[in-house]
């Protein structure tokens, strides 16, 4: 019988290394099918919180956090874009393409879980960032992948607009960060076991077995 397991999993919508890593951790589930049975919550970790509404150039927002020279930062987009591809998902993002606020995203996956359909939304908007380059800060954009995931349009409106859920969005941020978590993707399995980054399948899968082992 399958062993239940509790998934965190702690992301941006904005950031390449947490659909990379959500793929492969779907993936090593779905090669564990027989041995896990995993609940995965997505919570809410923001890359750049004080974001302006405009947004930012990501190589210039890359070369100020990291100090990537252009050539560089090319080569890092290529070596994303590929590891996405592997695990089919088109990342389409260049030189020109932009980083924005996703506080008002992290308040629709909220309410997104209420409504059981978190994951759809999760996978929504990663699309309409990376694959489709839209504007997750955007309201249109937001009730789109909110329509998507197959929730009601106008209640993903009304929410945005009246700024409902910021306080939980909020204080789950502050949990997480207590706890710890400084970067994303990271994985938190039954609030004892932490794996970081976009690993491959084969490391989630190794390590969702061993994990399920010790709890048997």
């Amino acid at each position: 019988m399958p062993r239940p397991l509790k998934i965190d999993f702690v992301s941006d919508v904005s950031c390449p290394w947490c659909i990379i890593g959500l793929r492969g951790l779907e993936e090593a589930l779905a090669r564990a099918e027989g041995a896990v049975d995993a609940r995965i919550t997505f919570q809410p970790f923001e890359l750049n919180p004080q974001m302006a509404p405009e947004g930012e150039n990501i190589g210039e927002h890359i070369a100020k956090k990291y100090g990537s020279t252009p050539e560089q930062s090319a080569a890092n987009r290529q070596m994303i874009r590929d590891r996405a591809a592997a695990l089919g998902f088109a990342m389409n993002g260049t030189a020109d393409s932009r980083i924005y606020n996703t506080f008002d995203a992290h308040r629709l996956l909220h309410w997104a879980e209420i409504e059981g359909k978190q994951a759809a939304l999760k996978h929504a908007l990663f699309t309409a960032y990376f694959t489709d380059q839209q504007d997750p800060s955007n309201h249109d954009v937001l009730v789109a992948a909110a329509e998507k995931a197959g929730l009601e349009g106008a209640a993903a409106r009304e929410i945005l607009v009246s700024g409902r859920y910021a306080e939980e969005v909020r204080a789950a941020e502050q949990l997480w960060q207590s706890r710890g978590i400084s970067s994303v993707p990271a994985i938190v399995i039954e609030d004892k076991w932490l794996i970081s980054g976009g690993q491959p399948p084969e490391a989630f899968e190794q390590a969702l077995r061993e994990i399920a082992a010790q709890l048997a």
